[in-house]
C-alpha cells in the first residue's frame, strides 16, 4: 500500500547514499526559508494599502537582495563539491564487479579470482513472483557486506544505467567505455533498482538486484557456485 512515507528517498544502505540523504535534507531546509521569506514579503506587499517605497528603490534594498542570494548559494554549493568528491573517491577495494549492460539484462563478471565468476541476470518470471512485480531476478548479484566494493560499468549495444537508489549508486553503461564506481554496503539485505536510462522496447523489464550478506557467507557461495 502506498504511503506518504513513500514520497522520501530510501533508507541508507552506504555510508555515499547518507551523505546524498544529509545534503538533500540540508538543501530543502534552505530552499523553505527563502520560501517562507518570499511569501511573507509578498503577502505583506499584497495586504498593505500603501507603497513602501524602501522596496521600489535604493541602494540598501540592491545591496541586501544582492549579498542575500550569494550566501545562499555558498551555504548550498561547499557541501555540493565535499559529496562530489566524496563520490569520486577510489579506497583501495577488496572486490572488483564487472557490470554491462544488454538489451535487455544485465551481466555481471567477477574478476578477482583465478576463475572468474560470469553469469546473466534476467527479470523473473511474473508467475514466479509473489511480490515486487518488475523488480526480482533469477540470478542475484551477491557481495560481501562492510567490503570496498568497486564496480566497472559498461554496456554491449546501447545506453544504460546501472542504478541502486537505497546504495547511493547510478552510474551509466556506455558501449565502448569503462565507467568506475567505489561503495560499500553497511547492512545485510536485498537492494532493488533498475535501468534508468531509456534503452528501448523493454527498458522497463530490466532490473538489479544485490544480495548483501556477510563475509563467510560470501566466500562460502564463492566456493560453491
Amino acid at each position: 500500500m502506498a504511503t506518504w512515507s513513500n514520497l522520501n528517498l530510501q533508507n541508507s544502505s552506504s555510508p555515499l547514499m547518507e551523505q546524498l540523504i544529509f545534503f538533500h535534507d540540508h538543501t530543502l531546509l534552505i530552499l523553505l526559508m527563502i520560501t517562507i521569506l518570499v511569501a511573507y514579503i509578498m503577502s505583506s506587499l499584497f495586504v498593505n494599502k500603501f507603497t513602501n517605497r524602501f522596496l521600489l528603490e535604493g541602494q540598501t534594498i540592491e545591496v541586501i537582495w544582492t549579498i542575500l542570494p550569494a550566501i545562499t548559494l555558498i551555504f548550498i554549493a561547499l557541501p555540493s563539491l565535499r559529496l562530489l568528491y566524496l563520490l569520486d573517491e577510489s579506497m583501495e577495494p577488496l572486490l572488483t564487479l564487472k557490470t554491462i549492460g544488454h538489451q535487455w539484462y544485465w551481466s555481471y563478471e567477477y574478476m578477482d579470482f583465478k576463475n572468474p565468476i560470469e553469469f546473466d541476470s534476467y527479470m523473473s518470471n511474473l508467475e514466479e513472483l509473489s511480490s515486487f512485480r518488475l523488480l526480482d531476478v533469477d540470478t542475484r548479484t551477491t557481495l560481501p557486506m562492510n567490503t570496498q566494493i568497486r564496480t566497472l560499468v559498461t554496456a554491449a549495444d546501447v545506453i544504460h544505467s546501472w542504478t541502486i537508489p537505497a546504495l547511493g549508486m547510478k552510474t551509466d553503461a556506455t558501449p565502448g567505455r569503462l565507467n568506475q564506481i567505489s561503495f560499500l554496503i553497511n547492512r545485510p539485505g536485498l537492494f532493488y533498482g533498475q535501468c534508468s536510462e531509456i534503452c528501448g522496447a523493454n527498458h522497463s523489464f530490466m532490473p538489479i538486484v544485490i544480495e548483501s550478506v556477510n563475509l563467510k557467507s560470501f566466500i562460502n557461495w564463492i566456493k560453491n557456485y
